[in-house]
Order: C-alpha cells, then structure tokens, then sequence
C-alpha cells in the first residue's frame, strides 16, 4: 500500500460534480487564485457549510495553492466571532473566503477599539478588505443547491450587465424606484460609489458575495424619501421569509418612520427595534464606544443600501444571499450601509419585485436602468 502524502488530502468525493463545478468556478474564475497563495477559508460544522467549504478546499488544493481551512461554531446576526479567526484574518492571507451558515461574527476588538486606515473600521475583515490588503468572497447561508446552481454562470454575462448598471448610477446625482406593488421612493446618490458584485474578485481589495450578481449602493445620508412596499422576501432577526402580506414602508429623510402590514411587518418592526437596542446594551457591556452608541441606535432605522438584482440562475428561496441576486428585483436594506458613515447592529434586506428604476443625472434627464424587472436595454 502506498503511504499518503502528507499535506495533500482532499475531500474529492465527499460531494457530487455539480459542487465540484461550483467550487471550481469561485477558485479560478471569481478569485483567480495562483500556486502558492495563502487562502483562508472560515466555515461552520453544519452539512451545508462544511461541505461546501471542503470542495471550495479542494478546488483551491487543485489550483496549487495553500489552503487553510477553519470551523468555528456557528454566529448569528448579533453575536462575535472566535478569537481565533480574528487572529487567522490578521495573518495577512491574500485570499479569505467566509462560507457560514449564518455570519462570520462581530470582531469584538474592532467593535471596541477600532481599526484605523483610510477610516475607522469595526471588523478587521472590513480593514483588509477596504484596504486592499486581500481578495474575498463571503456566502452566509450558501446552501449545496444554491452554490452548485447559481455559481458556475456566465461571467461574462453578468459582468456586462454589472459594468453598465454601475456606469449609469455612478453618473446620477438621484435615483428614482417605483414598482407595481406600490414602491415609489427616490433617494441621492451624489458621491456615493456603486459596489459591483459581478463575481470578478481577482484583484487585491476586490470582494464580494457567491453566488454574485447585483449592484448596489448606499444612499447618500438623508436623502431618501417615498414609500417602499417589500413584496418578496426579508431578513428578520429570526432569518429570512417569503412575505405573505406585502410590508408598506414609509421613508423620511433616509429613515423609516412607519411600517405597515400584517403579521410580518410586525415581525420586521420588532427585528428593527431589536437592532436598536442591541446598540444600547452593546454600550452598557462596553462593546460599543459610548459616543457611538445613539448613532448606531438610530441607524437601525436607516436604508443603508439599493441593490439591483442581476444573477439569472437565482431564484426566490427564502435565502437573502441568493434571494437579492435574483434578476429582476430590486432590495433596500434597514440598517448600517457599506460606506462606513451609517454604522448600526443589523442589516435587513428586503425584496421589491419587478421594480422600474430611473437614473437622474445631474442635467435632471432620466435614463432607464430597469423596466418592470428588466433591464432597460433587453425591454426594448
């Protein structure tokens, strides 16, 4: 018998050729990872995360690269990461990839003393990242089908797609939403920078989510203003759903001021309200910095993010990270944004179907992004 070779195990048939293919396409299409590269990939025990981490494992074995793979147990929206992961992140991997069943964690270090950079950071994943210090992609909730189905796509596609909606909102100075099931808000984007998840993360500082497929960006702060009606599915602190009775949002100088609907608005006012005092405990614990605390207790009312979903392999499922992806949607997110001006505890994302959404430039002329679910330039 021949003896092994220490050091390169794999998994390989532990999970099927439609996960492998996946696995695949995230290590060589999406990050480009190249012989010798530190990859850091942080999971759970749970089937789906372990699973899908170990082909992710194994696909990076198979790109010639130096893998390490970390569990931990698993985070929720509030919780905090091992110190151990925190400390695996500070080693400096070029690469880092968060495959949870639910978050990473919060880094309590961060949260308490800060990390300085270009701003100030509370996650030493959120310093890298920003930093251009690594290549990531992150996959809370990736479930086997999920990542076997909507992972290996066209690129080129999609990254096509992302580039012009990217050009068109970096152009605007406003955008405006209106959709059949009663969104009409608009909200400023003057220097805001539009995020593109278009599954290209081959370049240090460049990240995102897998599957990909979306563009979004933080509205400027106070800016928006309207209704949005939720009419797909939402994050709630207990986990996402698919909505019953759509949820009627009123919006007042970037703030929610009223939630309306049946019973799962209530459940989405009481995730908000949790967030907010969550924010307050956070302080009296000493997690949070004590002149922080009301900003990131009010921010939990914010709209921290306009995402417009772009992935055609993804579907509606009850699973946000492949539930804002799915082309023909829209989402606005409760809570902190990605521009590090309006921190808070959660962020709750929330589906608008088939939304009309018009660019305005600074000149006050329109230009049409998508037209009830379809980009503008395939409507015609």
């Amino acid at each position: 018998m021949t003896a092994p070779v220490l050091g390169m195990e794999t998994f390989e048939g532990t999970y099927g050729k439609s996960l492998a293919r996946g696995a695949r396409a995230a290590v060589d299409e999406v990050l480009g990872v190249k012989k010798d590269e530190r990859v850091l990939i942080i999971a759970n025990p749970s089937r789906d995360s372990r699973e899908i981490s170990m082909a992710v494992y194994d696909a990076a074995l198979r790109a010639k690269a130096a893998p390490t793979l970390a569990f931990q147990r698993e985070k929720g929206q509030f919780d905090y990461a091992e110190e151990e992961i925190i400390k695996a992140m500070a080693s400096n991997p070029q690469v880092v990839i968060s495959i949870s069943k639910d978050r990473m964690g919060k880094d309590i270090w961060g949260m308490r003393n800060g990390y300085r950079g270009k701003r100030r950071y509370d996650h030493i994943f959120d310093l890298l990242y920003e930093e251009k210090r690594i290549r990531a992609f992150w996959s809370p909730g990736a479930t086997i089908d999920m990542f076997s189905r909507t992972v290996p796509i066209d690129y080129s596609q999609l990254r096509a797609d992302c580039a012009r909606v990217g050009r068109m909102l970096s152009k605007a100075v406003s955008v405006r939403v209106t959709a059949p099931g009663g969104t009409n808000a608009i909200l400023g984007v003057k220097g805001r920078r539009p995020r593109l998840d278009d599954g290209n993360f081959r370049k240090m500082g460049a990240a995102g989510n897998l599957p990909s497929g979306e563009v979004y960006v933080s509205p400027a702060l106070g800016t928006m203003n309207g209704t949005v009606v939720f009419d797909g599915s939402i994050v709630l602190n207990s986990g996402e759903i698919v909505i019953k009775k759509p949820i009627v949002t009123s919006v007042e100088d970037g703030f929610v001021t009223k939630i309306d609907g049946g019973s799962d608005a209530w459940l989405l006012e009481q995730s908000v309200r949790t967030g907010e005092r969550k924010a307050h405990e956070g302080g009296r614990k000493g997690e949070i910095k004590p002149a922080l605390v009301e900003k990131y207790a009010k921010n939990a009312w914010s709209i921290g993010e306009l995402g417009i979903g772009l992935n055609r392999k993804a579907r509606i499922v009850a699973n946000m990270l492949e539930d804002e992806k799915v082309y023909g949607t829209c989402h606005f997110a409760i809570g902190t944004n990605y521009d590090g001006d309006a921190d808070a505890l959660i962020h709750l994302d929330g589906l608008v179907k088939k939304p009309t959404i018009v660019a305005i430039g600074k000149d006050g002329r329109d230009a049409e992004v998508m037209v009830d679910g379809r980009l503008a330039w395939e409507s015609t």
